[in-house]
C-alpha cells in the first residue's frame, strides 16, 4: 500500500500518474499561507470547483500560518470550511476519495493528506417515476444519488430508529450500497443474512440494483420475483415499517426491498391513499386477471380439442365456423397470437409514447382485423388471447411469469386437455409454497390465514382493522385499537 510522503512534488507524480489518461483530472498548486507550499486535486464533474476555490484554497491562502509543523491537522481544525475533512496517510484512500467527489490536498513536508468533502456533481432531480404514476398521492420518485434518495425516506420517518449501513460492492465500480431499515421492526437474523449475502458477492461493477437483484435472490432461476423494488419513497417507507430492508445504490433509482411476498404483487401504493371500498375492487380485479390471464387460452384451447361435448352447440358450431380455411392447428394458432401479443406489447414499451399508442392501435385493431379477414387466424382464438392478455396488463410485476404460465399451461391443455390445467394449477401451488424470500414464506399470509393477516391481501380494509404488521415482523402492533 502506497503512502503519502513530505515530498510534496513525488505525491503529485504518484497522483498524476493513476490519472494520468483521465481528462478530467485537475491539480492547483499554491502558496498557502506565509510559506507553505500546498496543492489541491480533484476531479472535474465529480467535485465542484466553486465549492473548492472558496471552502479550500481561499482559506488556505490567507489563514494558514507558515510556521506551523503539522500543516495538515492545524488546517482541518482551524482553517478549512468544509463540512467534512479527513486526515489520510494512504494514497489508496485518497484516490477512493477523489473518485467520490471529494479534493485531496497535500502539503510540502507533511506525510498526511487531506480529504475534502467538495461534491459537485448534477442529479436527475425529484421526478414523478413514470412506471409507477398515480391519480392521487405523493408525486416524488428517487433519483440515481443514494444520499438523496435517502434523504427523502428520512423525511417521511424522522425517528432516530432508522438506520442506514453502507456496504461497498463491485471490485472495479465501488458502487456505495446502502441498507435502510428500522431498527426496532426489522429482523436481527434478516439484517445479518442479506448482508452475508451482499459481502459474497464478487463482481467488477455494479451499476443498477438488479445486478444485487439476481445475486441475492432466493431461487435464481424461479419465474416468480423474491425480491421487490420501486422508485417510490412512499413505498419504500411503508415496507420499512412493516419491517422489512430496503438496499439503495449510487447510479440507480430503483430501490429494492425483502422480504417480498407474493400478494404484495398485487398491492398498489394507490390502494392506501384511495378509499378502501374503492382500493379494494382494484385488488379483488388484479387477483382475478391473474387467473384469468393464465387458465383463459389453456381452457377454450382444453375444451376446444379434447372436451367439445362441453361447450354448448351454438358456441362449438361458432368456433368451427371462424376456424374455416385456418391452415394451422388450434396450439400453433394459440401460441402464434400469444407470441404476437407479446412483440407488441414489447415493441409499444420501447417505442417512445406518442409512437407506442400509434403501434398499439394499428397492431390491435389493423393487423388483427387482417389476419382474421386473410384466414390466418380465427377470430375467437384472437379474442381469446387478446382477453388474457389485456387481463395480464393488469400485473406488471408478473409479466414474466404470466408469460411462461400462460404458455406452459396452453402446452399442458393441448396434451392433457382439462386434466392438464388442472395439474398446472397443482405444480404452481407446489412451487408457491415451497418459495421463499430471506427465510420468509412466499405464500406468507395466504399460506397460514389469520383475521389480521387477510385484511390487507384480496381486499383492503379500513385503517382501523389493520392492528397489526405481516407475521415475519419482530414487533406485531400496528396500532392500538380504537373504539368505535
Amino acid at each position: 500500500m502506497e503512502t503519502v510522503g513530505p515530498d510534496l512534488g513525488k505525491n503529485l507524480e504518484r497522483v498524476c500518474a493513476a490519472f494520468c489518461r483521465d481528462a478530467t483530472f485537475r491539480q492547483r498548486v499554491f502558496q498557502a499561507g506565509t510559506g507553505v507550499r500546498a496543492a489541491v486535486c480533484y476531479l472535474d464533474g465529480m467535485a465542484s470547483a466553486g465549492e473548492i476555490r472558496a471552502g479550500v484554497i481561499r482559506p488556505l491562502m490567507k489563514a494558514l500560518p507558515g510556521d506551523e509543523p503539522n500543516a495538515a491537522a492545524y488546517a482541518a481544525e482551524k482553517v478549512l470550511w468544509a463540512t467534512e475533512v479527513s486526515g489520510t496517510g494512504s494514497l489508496e484512500t485518497v484516490f477512493s476519495g477523489l473518485l467520490s467527489g471529494a479534493a485531496a490536498v497535500f502539503f510540502e513536508g507533511c506525510s498526511t493528506a487531506l480529504v475534502v468533502d467538495a461534491k459537485g456533481f448534477r442529479s436527475r432531480g425529484i421526478q414523478e417515476p413514470e412506471n409507477e404514476t398515480v391519480l392521487q398521492g405523493p408525486r416524488e420518485g428517487f433519483d440515481e444519488v443514494a444520499v438523496s434518495n435517502l434523504a427523502m425516506i428520512r423525511r417521511k420517518l424522522q425517528t432516530p430508529d432508522l438506520c442506514a449501513e453502507t456496504i461497498t460492492v463491485g471490485k472495479r465500480s465501488k458502487t456505495a450500497v446502502y441498507l435502510c431499515y428500522l431498527r426496532s421492526l426489522a429482523s436481527g437474523a434478516l439484517v445479518e443474512e442479506l448482508k452475508r449475502r451482499l459481502a459474497n458477492i464478487e463482481i467488477d461493477g455494479i451499476l443498477d440494483t438488479n445486478y444485487l437483484n439476481e445475486l441475492i435472490r432466493d431461487r435464481r432461476l424461479s419465474i416468480f420475483k423474491t425480491v421487490g423494488s420501486t422508485e417510490r419513497p412512499d413505498v419504500v417507507a411503508a415496507k420499512l415499517l412493516e419491517g422489512r430492508v430496503a438496499i439503495l445504490a449510487n447510479g440507480t433509482p430503483v430501490v429494492l426491498t425483502v422480504p417480498y411476498l407474493f400478494a404484495e404483487n398485487f398491492q398498489s401504493g394507490e390502494d392506501y391513499y384511495l378509499n378502501f371500498w374503492g382500493a379494494s375492487i382494484g385488488r379483488f380485479l388484479r387477483y382475478f386477471c391473474f387467473f384469468l390471464t393464465i387458465s383463459v387460452p389453456a381452457v377454450y384451447l382444453a375444451l376446444l380439442t379434447h372436451h367439445q361435448r362441453l361447450l354448448p352447440t351454438f358456441l362449438l358450431l361458432s368456433s368451427a365456423g371462424t376456424r374455416g380455411g385456418v391452415p394451422f392447428s388450434s396450439l400453433a394458432e394459440c401460441l402464434l397470437l400469444i407470441l404476437v401479443l407479446e412483440i407488441l406489447k414489447e415493441t409499444g414499451a420501447r417505442m417512445p409514447q406518442n409512437l407506442g399508442h400509434t403501434l398499439g392501435i394499428i397492431g390491435g385493431l389493423v393487423v388483427g382485423q387482417a389476419a382474421v379477414e386473410a384466414r390466418l387466424v380465427s377470430a375467437s382464438m384472437l379474442i381469446v388471447v387478446a382477453v388474457s392478455g389485456i387481463a395480464g396488463l393488469m400485473i406488471p410485476r408478473l409479466r414474466a411469469a404470466v408469460f411462461f404460465l400462460r404458455v406452459g399451461f396452453v402446452l399442458l391443455a393441448a396434451w392433457l386437455g382439462l386434466p392438464g390445467c388442472l395439474l398446472g394449477g397443482a405444480f404452481l401451488l407446489v412451487r408457491l409454497t415451497g418459495t421463499a424470500s430471506f427465510g420468509v414464506s412466499y405464500l406468507q399470509p395466504l399460506e397460514t390465514p389469520t383475521a389480521q393477516g387477510m385484511k390487507d391481501t384480496f381486499l383492503r380494509l379500513p385503517w382501523g382493522k389493520m392492528l397489526t404488521r405481516p407475521a415475519f415482523n419482530r414487533n406485531l402492533t400496528r396500532q392500538r385499537r380504537t373504539k368505535e
